[in-house]
Protein backbone atom coordinates (compact mmCIF):
# COMPACT_ATOMS: atom_id res chain seq x y z
CA UNK A 1 0.00 0.00 0.00
CA UNK A 2 1.08 3.48 -0.87
CA UNK A 3 -0.24 6.45 1.63
CA UNK A 4 -0.74 9.64 0.01
CA UNK A 5 -1.31 12.30 3.25
CA UNK A 6 -2.80 15.48 2.23
CA UNK A 7 -3.29 18.66 4.02
CA UNK A 8 -5.22 22.25 2.87
CA UNK A 9 -2.04 23.78 4.56
CA UNK A 10 0.69 21.74 2.61
CA UNK A 11 2.11 19.87 -0.06
CA UNK A 12 1.19 16.08 -0.27
CA UNK A 13 4.02 13.41 1.38
CA UNK A 14 4.32 9.89 0.26
CA UNK A 15 5.43 7.01 1.77
CA UNK A 16 5.62 3.38 0.58
CA UNK A 17 3.87 0.86 2.73
CA UNK A 18 5.81 -0.62 5.62
CA UNK A 19 7.72 3.03 6.14
CA UNK A 20 3.84 4.82 5.98
CA UNK A 21 2.86 1.63 8.27
CA UNK A 22 5.68 2.75 10.72
CA UNK A 23 5.26 5.91 11.31
CA UNK A 24 1.77 5.47 12.22
CA UNK A 25 2.31 2.96 15.03
CA UNK A 26 4.83 5.64 16.51
CA UNK A 27 2.45 8.40 16.67
CA UNK A 28 -0.15 5.98 17.78
CA UNK A 29 -2.32 5.06 14.52
CA UNK A 30 -3.30 2.52 12.91
CA UNK A 31 -1.59 1.18 9.70
CA UNK A 32 -5.23 1.33 7.40
CA UNK A 33 -6.25 2.07 4.22
CA UNK A 34 -7.52 5.61 5.50
CA UNK A 35 -7.23 7.79 8.12
CA UNK A 36 -7.27 11.41 9.61
CA UNK A 37 -4.63 13.50 12.10
CA UNK A 38 -6.40 15.92 13.79
CA UNK A 39 -4.74 19.03 14.51
CA UNK A 40 -5.34 18.54 18.36
CA UNK A 41 -3.30 15.37 18.62
CA UNK A 42 -0.18 17.00 15.80
CA UNK A 43 2.17 18.27 18.76
CA UNK A 44 1.96 15.01 20.86
CA UNK A 45 2.76 13.08 17.16
CA UNK A 46 5.44 15.64 16.30
CA UNK A 47 7.37 14.90 19.90
CA UNK A 48 6.84 11.30 19.31
CA UNK A 49 8.30 11.10 16.10
CA UNK A 50 11.13 13.18 17.25
CA UNK A 51 11.94 11.41 20.52
CA UNK A 52 12.15 8.34 17.87
CA UNK A 53 14.15 9.52 15.54
CA UNK A 54 16.78 10.78 18.59
CA UNK A 55 16.41 7.24 19.91
CA UNK A 56 17.62 5.51 16.25
CA UNK A 57 20.03 8.02 16.24
CA UNK A 58 21.54 7.72 19.39
CA UNK A 59 21.64 3.92 19.21
CA UNK A 60 23.42 4.54 15.62
CA UNK A 61 25.92 6.44 17.41
CA UNK A 62 26.31 4.01 20.51
CA UNK A 63 26.54 1.09 18.01
CA UNK A 64 29.70 2.82 16.00
CA UNK A 65 31.06 4.00 19.18
CA UNK A 66 31.45 0.38 20.83
CA UNK A 67 32.54 -1.12 17.21
CA UNK A 68 35.30 1.52 17.37
CA UNK A 69 36.54 0.81 20.97
CA UNK A 70 36.34 -3.06 19.67
CA UNK A 71 38.39 -1.78 16.66
CA UNK A 72 35.74 -3.13 14.42
CA UNK A 73 34.02 -0.58 11.89
CA UNK A 74 29.76 -0.98 11.87
CA UNK A 75 28.33 -1.67 8.84
CA UNK A 76 26.71 1.40 6.85
CA UNK A 77 23.13 1.97 7.27
CA UNK A 78 21.10 0.41 4.26
CA UNK A 79 18.34 2.36 2.78
CA UNK A 80 16.11 5.36 4.89
CA UNK A 81 16.86 6.37 7.80
CA UNK A 82 14.11 7.10 10.30
CA UNK A 83 15.08 10.92 10.40
CA UNK A 84 14.66 10.89 6.34
CA UNK A 85 11.10 8.80 6.48
CA UNK A 86 9.54 10.76 9.08
CA UNK A 87 10.74 14.58 8.45
CA UNK A 88 8.67 15.54 5.55
CA UNK A 89 5.60 14.36 7.61
CA UNK A 90 6.82 16.05 10.92
CA UNK A 91 7.00 19.30 8.52
CA UNK A 92 3.54 18.86 7.55
CA UNK A 93 2.10 18.34 10.77
CA UNK A 94 3.99 21.75 11.90
CA UNK A 95 2.73 23.90 8.53
CA UNK A 96 -0.86 22.35 9.12
CA UNK A 97 -0.65 22.88 13.33
CA UNK A 98 -0.39 26.84 12.12
CA UNK A 99 -3.17 26.54 9.83
CA UNK A 100 -5.50 24.47 12.03
CA UNK A 101 -5.74 21.85 9.05
CA UNK A 102 -6.10 18.19 9.85
CA UNK A 103 -4.07 15.69 7.80
CA UNK A 104 -5.86 12.60 6.00
CA UNK A 105 -5.09 9.80 3.62
CA UNK A 106 -6.78 7.41 1.70
CA UNK A 107 -9.54 9.80 1.05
Amino acid sequence: MIYKFKSKAAGDVIMMGPAGDDVLRLIGKAAAAQGIIEVAGMAAAIAVLEQAVAADESARAEAESAAKAEGKKVAPREGVTLRQRAWPLVEMMKRSMSESAEIVWGV
